[in-house]
């Protein structure tokens, strides 16, 4: 099998460049767990928990769709990972944290009720807003999205469901995974409302994600009063990124990073956790991560070895005008 791009590599360069910047003296480690099917069973179907369970070879390499692979182990690391989700919102809802990044793979935010896809097999952030509401007994959870690619799968979970306001800021282009994420896709029946869609064409770059965030998302949001802001953290709309077509640098992800620990800060006690979701190439991905950890440990630093992406940002001006007369003015 050619290289995959959502592979055991990522992990291990954001584990190396924590560790030579010795930000993990900072942190409190924790061990990652495994799941149980209640928590799985509380996003996705049961054919589809048996569907990827079946789908584990006994060795090399089972592909579901033409994106999506499974090992041996990919079963038990999906359970890792939405365990690690959810014992993340315990740590934070019960006070032994004050927020917290959770570091796993595979991503989960394209896997629907009943259907895996986009190298995700479980909805890590979905069961992780189940386990506030179901263990905490939350009533808002906020959900951000900033993945280059639409959240389908947690939209999908959540979209007739006003206990949660998910909001995806995404690339929308033709033929650009996984299609979806319109404007108008704002929620249906009692989650009418709840759905917030933000389709950026190709090239949007931190200009473009700032007045995003500060004109639309974070009114959004302080309107709806979340008690816990999860973020679905891809980082794969960075300029050097080589499955992004966006152009974030990484002083631009740090800024929506803080952004977003002010909101927190400001309408839930700052109860925040960072969930992994994309981020391909590795230089990248590792100081993004490495930028969004010394926020959390309120440490004012910031590294940004790659610079600038050296081409114009598109206008944004209709479209946040839509958007505004969308979600801030019904």
């Amino acid at each position: 099998m050619p290289r995959h791009p959502e592979s055991a590599e990522r992990g291990q360069a954001i584990l190396a460049l924590l560790t030579e910047k010795e930000i993990m003296a900072d942190c409190r480690l924790l061990e990652p767990e495994l799941a149980s099917l209640e928590q799985v069973r509380r996003v996705h179907s049961a054919a589809l928990i048996e569907r990827v369970r079946q789908a584990a070879p006994q060795q090399g390499v089972q592909m579901l769709d033409r994106d999506t692979y499974m090992t041996p182990d990919s079963f038990a690391a999906a359970l890792l990972a939405v365990g690690s989700s959810c014992t993340a919102v315990d740590q934070v809802l019960t006070g032994q944290a004050n927020n917290g990044l959770v570091l796993v793979r595979p991503p989960g935010h394209h896997a629907e009720r009943d259907r895996p896809g986009g190298f995700c097999l479980f909805n890590n952030v979905a069961a992780a807003a189940r386990q506030a509401q179901v263990a905490h007994g939350l009533r808002r959870v906020l959900i951000v999205d900033f993945d280059v690619h639409h959240g389908n799968g947690t939209q999908d979970i959540f979209y007739e469901d006003e206990s949660v306001l998910f909001v995806s800021s995404h690339v929308r282009t033709p033929y650009f995974y996984p299609g979806g994420g319109r404007i108008d896709e704002v929620g249906g029946q009692r989650g009418y409302g709840y759905t917030l869609n933000a389709p950026l064409p190709r090239g949007v770059g931190d200009l473009g994600y700032r007045r995003l965030f500060e004109q639309v998302i974070l009114p959004k949001a302080r309107a709806f009063k979340p008690q816990l802001v999860l973020v679905s953290a891809g980082f794969d709309a960075h300029w050097a990124d080589p499955l992004g077509v966006a152009a974030l640098t990484l002083t631009g992800y740090a800024h929506l990073t803080r952004m977003l620990l002010e909101l927190a800060q400001a309408v839930c006690h700052g109860r925040i956790l960072f969930i992994l979701e994309g981020g391909y190439f590795l230089t990248g991905l590792a100081h993004a991560v490495l930028n969004t950890a010394y926020a959390l440990t309120g440490q004012d630093r910031l590294l940004d070895p790659l610079g600038p992406a050296h081409y114009d940002e598109p206008h944004l001006d209709s479209l946040l005008l839509q958007l505004t007369r969308l979600h801030l003015l019904n």
